[in-house]
């Protein structure tokens, strides 16, 4: 198993491309590729001619997926993209923290 500081449901700010600076929620992690699907980043059109299945035809506006070092976690405590540190709980297991704020996130 890889293991990704980025889970599904994190909210993300893009820190590189022509989508920098945005904010989105993580639809979707794609471990072995490395990848995020982040919800109206990186978006992507593609012209569609009408079909059976689709008969009106038109455009298709879709999310790709992004690499996963693109993009930075907002802690939700302080509300500043950080980077993720890993903390051993008491109980057993790990939690991730904020290096800005040091809160459990």
């Amino acid at each position: 198993m890889i293991s990704m500081h980025i889970r599904k449901g994190d909210t993300v700010q893009v820190i590189t491309g022509k989508d920098r600076g945005k904010k989105g929620r993580v639809l979707e992690v794609l471990p072995r590729e490395r990848r995020v699907l982040v919800e109206g980043i990186n978006r992507c059109k593609k012209h569609v001619r009408p079909t059976q299945s689709n008969p009106q035809g038109g455009i298709i506006d879709w999310e790709l997926p992004l690499d996963v070092s693109d993009v930075l976690l907002v802690c939700p405590s302080c509300g500043r993209p950080t980077r993720i540190g890993r903390q051993r709980r008491s109980e057993g297991g790990m939690e991730r923290i904020c290096k800005k704020c040091d809160s459990q996130i």
